[in-house]
C-alpha cells in the first residue's frame, strides 16, 4: 500500500503528472521556485527519494536524469482511498461518511464512475456468456465425435495406411 506523499514530494509529483513527459531536476526546480525558495540539491534529493520509493523511473540523459511517473495521479488517489477504507472497522459507514463530504461535482463524477464500472461489468458478463456458449457448442461437437467413435469406424475409403504386419507387396529386407 502506498504511503501518502509528503508536501514537497507531492509538489514534485504534481508537476511530473501534469507534464506527463520525462522531466529533469532543473525543470522541476525552476517551476517550484515560482512558489518558494528551494535549492537544486533539495529537489534532486526528493526526486531520488521518489525514484527509490518506486514513484518515478529515471533514465540517464547526458550528465542528468530524466524522470517519468510510474503510475497516474488517479491511481495514487485510488490507492490512498482504498488503504483508508480497508482500515475502517465499518467500511459501509466510512463510505456513507465519505459520500456525505462530497461536493455535487464529486457526486456526479462518482455516478459517472459507477455507470462506467457497471457497463464494463456488463460487457465482461456478455463476453463470458458468449465464451460459455461457444464452449458448450464445442463440447456438443465433441459429443458427436465421441458417439461416432463409440459406434465404430466408418467404411474405409482406401486412403488409410495398412496395418503393420499386413502384406503390402513390398519386399522385406530378408
Amino acid at each position: 500500500m502506498p504511503r501518502q506523499l509528503g508536501d514537497l514530494e507531492d509538489a514534485v509529483m504534481t508537476r511530473v503528472w501534469q507534464w506527463n513527459r520525462p522531466v529533469t531536476v532543473r525543470e522541476v526546480l525552476e517551476d517550484l521556485q515560482q512558489e518558494r525558495s528551494i535549492a537544486y540539491t533539495t529537489v534532486m534529493t526528493v526526486m531520488d527519494n521518489l525514484h527509490q520509493k518506486g514513484w518515478v523511473r529515471r533514465e540517464v540523459d547526458g550528465r542528468a536524469y530524466r524522470y517519468t511517473a510510474v503510475s497516474t495521479r488517479a491511481a495514487y488517489a485510488a490507492a490512498l482511498m482504498n488503504e483508508a477504507w480497508s482500515k475502517s472497522d465499518n467500511p459501509a459507514a466510512a463510505l456513507v461518511a465519505f459520500f456525505g463530504m462530497m461536493s455535487p461535482e464529486q457526486r456526479r463524477s462518482l455516478e459517472d464512475a459507477v455507470a462506467l464500472v457497471r457497463r464494463d461489468t456488463s460487457e465482461e458478463a456478455r463476453t463470458e456468456a458468449i465464451s460459455t456458449e461457444t464452449e458448450a457448442v464445442s463440447n456438443e461437437g465433441a459429443g458427436v465425435q465421441d458417439r461416432e467413435e463409440a459406434e465404430g469406424p466408418e467404411e474405409p475409403d482406401g486412403s488409410e495406411e495398412p496395418d503393420e504386419g499386413a502384406d503390402t507387396g513390398r519386399e522385406s529386407g530378408r
